[in-house]
């Protein structure tokens, strides 16, 4: 398998990790249990979850309120998708 679609590979594992934090600190905080910190959550985003953090952002309505989430997960899934786009072209 070429490096790129081992990249594509991590990123959607890494993607897939950081939704279901996501989904997991949404259902903590409703229950008033320990919560995941926000440092973590930005690590697996930063690590390539970026897509699957936004995605739980918005489908758990988790964090939404907080400007910096928004913000800081957008700028990443942006800066994500602008790497693997200019990558693959170049």
């Amino acid at each position: 398998m070429k490096l790129f679609g081992l990249v594509c590979c991590a990123m959607g594992l890494m993607s897939l990790v950081s939704f279901c934090a996501m989904g997991l600190d949404k259902r903590f905080a409703r229950r008033g249990r320990r919560r995941i910190p926000e440092k973590r959550l930005f690590l697996f985003a930063l690590l390539g979850g970026a897509a699957g953090g936004l995605a739980g952002l918005y489908l758990f309505h988790h964090k939404t309120r907080h400007w910096y989430f928004v913000w800081g997960f957008w700028t990443l899934a942006l800066l994500e998708w602008g790497a693997m786009l200019a990558w693959r072209v170049l």
